[in-house]
């Protein structure tokens, strides 16, 4: 029992290592056990494979926990690959901070000329993606390009990888991904790519289970251990029982995995032992160049760490066959030695000219070397951030910043802002905004006006970003006021820009225009399309939301100029606010235009922040549909620390759940609406006053709508903000408090007028079916409430079905059908919420055509969904499909 406690806390403290069964060392001589339950698998990259080298390329994930045989899995591929196939691999490091492009500038000398120059060059992200789309399009075919580890992979790689992954379809290849699934929370940004393969044509899922105890029983039959045992203490990770086998082989099984693989170097002389302790604190492969530099008789040295089946050398470089190997050597170093042999490394590094400053960076940083630090790191970070590998380059900066004394003013300023923007980019506001303001005090200390209204410029702009409202006015404010002095028209320009981008964002539509128009002038005066972009937007954003058509072209023109000019931030806010508009007006296909490119550029950019604002963009626009499962989904990504994002975020989270009769919706409300007090912006007040009276009217409390309703009502009334003064009068009037007559069209404004059909067909052309079937509610007639009714039980929207039912009784309804039951929220068939709305509406006899029209798809999807539930409930008819459904509880009944 002491044996197996030992290694399950190893096996538990070492999940975040790497490993794989392969050849091994067993009493001295080598043992090859190969690879064992895993013909499924080859089998079916073979089979991939072979239609890629047809033309139908395909991605193939291979995953599962650290040492489950990922790696073994890419050695054994190529025996069952066709016999043309190009193999290439290349591997993610477990660095402090990522090498930008680190896999695939592992495949320097095995791929040709443009793509090896075109990796080496660095920054020229495009030049990178063409070379590397005509690397695995050049005969022979098919090429297997495998990149392991992706769960390490730095932003840069992450976007090269989408880049393919977008296109392998049409080339004549197979890109192989191997990670680690149980590493990955919900804001691991691999996360993004796994999306986007999702949605691939062609994607092979290979999870890789644990070994059967047969197979156990296989690898233990070397030594005269207790296969079952082995099996007890391992649960069948190869790994793990790879060396608790190798390194006993006598007596009992070795109380930690550690122990066991440091008793595979005691047979080993010193020198080999020191090699390996050298290489052990190298996280990645260590190149040829680098072996030389390290060991007097350069890989000689490493030949019996070889022979033992610790390492693998080639001509190009040497490296541990397993990470948990490597990591469980270096964690057994002393601290004393892991110092003196990173100081060795980084000596190495800095002699030889071109050396990675990221590698050089991580081992300064292991040896303590705070002079190399301030030396190499703002060049590793200027890599990292031209490499689009903005949370790298925040790293970087954040190391060298710790040394602050050994800088002069005017450099530290000059790192301090560009910690606050790689900071803002990344959406880590808090650090932006104390690195801005430590740069414009330096800049106020050393009197440059340009470069303080300039960062003043920076500091508004991340004071907004971080919900700060009042600091970011002041800074505009002064940012004008410096560059007006300075003389810097395009400077200048952009803090016009600025200050009539906040205007804007608070409603004050003649003040955004009034100053937006005064840097479109300078921004063309001065030729600058970034600023000129910024302008536009504001300028355009503004006009459309107060009625005027000329906005839209201009925020459209915005978007054109910002990506002419590649200024992709500058992009992202047009996508934001096109986005945004077009959701407030109900023009949800419109919005679904530019969502996907929008998102797209965003991620692809590792802009953070906006990629969080779009997500919670498509959340409402999935909320808008019912379809709430999404919503969630996509409002989750941007519930987190980032303020713009956040406060939205929660009040789509929060109106799932009080649409949906569930718990926590108002306390996430509680939690919105301070935030929105905070930004002083009808943008954030509005939308959370909205679902605040929501949530007060359907539990039945008329007055809390009005005291959570009334003021923001009045300010959007003063700003003449009409989406909001229609959707809060209509809530309003609802609770007994009369408001004046609007003659907008809006839908909500019809049904506070009483014009609840028009409404309702106003709300299904939208396609919004939760506020149609509301709508259709308020209608007298006892059939359209039935009507209503089963709209809302579809949707599961249990409150408000509730008070249906309770006027349905009031008006005499005799036979009125029962909501779902309890077992409906379990949903024990596994229908996804669409299924479940079409099942219901199945259930109603509807046809596929009326239950398209009823949840605004097309009758296509209704098809495919009918196709699902039929097959989940194990029906051959829609009228098996309905009985099952009602046996289930997950349609409603009648009552009698």
């Amino acid at each position: 029992m002491r044996h197996k406690l030992g290694i399950q806390n190893v096996l538990h403290n070492h999940r975040s290592f790497a490993g794989a069964v392969c050849p091994h060392t067993c009493q001295n001589h080598s043992v090859d056990w190969g690879i064992l339950e895993r013909d499924d698998e080859l089998d079916r990259l073979a089979v991939a494979a072979r239609d890629a080298a047809d033309g139908a390329g395909s991605v193939a994930l291979v995953f599962g926990e650290a040492g489950i045989g990922k790696s073994s899995l890419v050695k054994a591929m190529p025996a069952v690959l066709p016999e043309k196939a190009r193999v290439l691999v290349g591997e993610c490091d477990d660095l402090a901070t990522r090498r930008p492009l680190g896999p695939f500038r592992d495949l320097v000398g095995s791929v040709g000329a443009e793509l090896a120059r075109a990796l080496t060059a660095g920054g020229d992200r495009p030049r990178v993606y063409d070379a590397l789309r005509a690397e695995l399009t050049a005969a022979p075919h098919p090429a297997v390009l495998v990149v392991e580890d992706v769960h390490w992979a730095d932003e840069a790689s992450l976007d090269a990888l989408r880049f393919l992954v977008h296109r392998v379809e049409r080339l004549p290849a197979l890109l192989v991904l191997t990670y680690r699934d149980d590493e990955l929370d919900r804001r691991h940004p691999l996360h993004h790519l796994l999306g986007q393969v999702s949605r691939a044509e062609r994607v092979h899922r290979l999870p890789l289970s644990r070994l059967s105890a047969g197979a156990v029983r296989q690898l233990s039959a070397v030594s005269r251990l207790d296969p079952a045992e082995v099996y007890e203490v391992t649960s069948g990770n190869p790994f793990f029982v790879a060396e608790v086998v190798a390194a006993g082989g006598t007596g009992g099984v070795p109380p930690t995995v550690v122990d066991a693989v440091l008793a595979r170097l005691r047979g080993l002389d010193d020198r080999t032992r020191d090699a390996l302790e050298q290489l052990a604190v190298v996280p990645s492969a260590v190149e040829r160049p680098l072996v030389d530099a390290l060991f007097t008789d350069g890989v000689a040295e490493l030949a019996a760490a070889e022979q033992r089946g610790l390492l693998t050398v080639t001509p190009e470089r040497a490296g541990f066959r397993h990470e948990l190997i490597r990591r469980a050597v270096a964690d057994s170093l002393p601290a004393a030695r892991r110092i003196e042999l990173n100081r060795h490394v980084l000596a190495a590094l800095v002699a030889k000219s071109g050396s990675d400053p990221a590698r050089v960076v991580h081992h300064a940083a292991e040896a303590g070397d705070q002079e190399a630090i301030a030396r190499y790191g703002p060049d590793a970070a200027r890599d990292a951030s031209g490499a689009g590998a903005h949370r790298e380059a925040a790293a970087h900066l954040r190391l060298v910043l710790r040394q602050r004394d050994r800088f002069e003013a005017a450099e530290l300023a000059d790192l301090l802002e560009r910690f606050a923007v790689e900071s803002y980019t990344i959406a880590d506001s808090a650090a932006a905004v104390d690195a801005e303001r430590d740069a414009v005090a330096l800049r106020r200390f050393l009197g440059d006006t340009r470069a303080l209204g300039a960062d003043l410029r920076w500091l508004s702009r991340i004071h907004w970003w971080a919900g700060n409202a009042d600091e970011a006015q002041s800074a505009a404010r002064e940012a004008i006021a410096v560059l007006e002095e300075a003389g810097d028209d395009r400077l200048l320009g952009l803090a016009l820009s600025n200050t009539s981008q906040l205007h804007m964002l608070s409603e004050r539509t003649t003040l955004a225009i009034d100053f937006g128009e005064r840097a479109i002038a300078l921004a063309r005066r001065t030729g600058d399309d970034a600023i000129l972009a910024h302008a536009l937007n504001n300028v355009g954003s503004a006009r459309w939301r107060d009625g005027d058509p000329l906005g839209r072209a201009q925020l459209e023109e915005s978007l054109k100029v910002a990506l002419a000019a590649g200024e992709v931030e500058h992009a992202c806010r047009s996508y934001a606010n096109l986005i945004w508009t077009l959701l407030q007006r109900l023009e949800f296909t419109e919005a679904d235009r530019f969502l996907a490119p929008g998102m797209a550029l965003a991620d692809r950019a590792e802009h953070v922040g906006f990629l969080s604002y779009l997500h919670v963009a498509m959340g409402l626009r999935r909320f808008a549909a019912a379809a709430w499962d999404d919503a969630e989904r996509h409002a989750e990504i941007g519930a987190h620390d980032f303020v713009p994002a956040r406060c939205p975020a929660l009040t789509v989270l929060a109106r799932v759940r009080v649409r949906r009769g569930r718990d926590g919706g108002e306390e996430l409300l509680d939690e919105a609406w301070e935030i929105a007090v905070r930004t002083r912006e009808l943008q954030r007040t509005g939308p959370v006053a909205v679902a605040r009276a929501e949530a007060a009217w359907l539990r039945g409390d008329h007055a809390a709508v009005v005291a959570v309703a009334g003021e923001v009502f009045e300010e959007a009334r003063r700003l003449s903000a009409m989406p909001h003064v229609a959707e809060l009068g209509y809530w309003l009037a609802k609770a007994g408090s009369p408001v004046p007559a609007d003659s907008w069209d809006h839908p909500y404004a019809l049904q506070t007028a009483g014009r609840w059909r028009e409404a309702a067909e106003a709300w299904r052309a939208a396609g919004c079916p939760y506020e149609d079937a509301a709508a259709l509610a308020e209608s007298p007639d006892p059939d359209d409430k039935l009507t209503a009714l089963a709209g809302l039980d579809a949707l599961g929207a249990e409150p408000l079905a509730r008070l249906v039912r309770g006027e349905l009784r009031q008006l005499g309804v005799r036979h009125i059908p029962r909501g779902p039951l309890a077992a409906t929220r379990d949903n024990p068939a596994g229908l996804t919420e669409r299924q479940l709305q079409v099942v219901r509406l199945l259930a109603q006899g509807l046809t596929n055509p009326e239950i398209a029209e009823r949840l605004v798809v097309s009758v296509r999807t209704v098809d495919n969904h009918v196709s699902a539930v039929l097959d989940k409930l194990g029906a051959r008819s829609r009228r098996q499909a309905t009985a099952r459904a009602t046996e289930l509880g997950l349609v409603p009944g009648r009552e009698t």
